[in-house]
């Protein structure tokens, strides 16, 4: 089996789908997402299947959107200064207990 590269795959799902709908995509994965994670809360349902295959589909349908958009090393490194500042939170958050 060859390898799989997620960028020239996403690449290609845009020019094959088109950039309009592969958008709309990943607004109706992620609405599937919240729907199981619902599920999940509210209801008390064991789903932890579906949760896992929903993740699946909206991480690959934001691989999508940064290719879409061009925005892969600029999320990257904003979602390092946010996860450094979730860690400064915590730390904090810690010492008060």
């Amino acid at each position: 089996m060859t390898e799989i590269n997620e960028n020239e795959l996403y690449q290609r799902a845009l020019r094959v789908w088109g950039k309009e709908p592969q958008m709309l995509q990943v607004i109706e994965e992620m609405s599937e997402l919240i729907k199981e994670i619902l599920k999940n809360v509210n209801r008390k349902k064991e789903n932890t299947a579906a949760i896992i295959e929903e993740t699946a589909d909206v991480e690959i349908m934001l691989g999508q959107l940064k290719c879409c958009y061009g925005i892969k090393e600029q999320v990257a490194q904003y979602k390092a200064e946010k996860l450094k500042l979730i860690s400064e939170r915590l730390d904090n958050w810690e010492k008060k207990e």
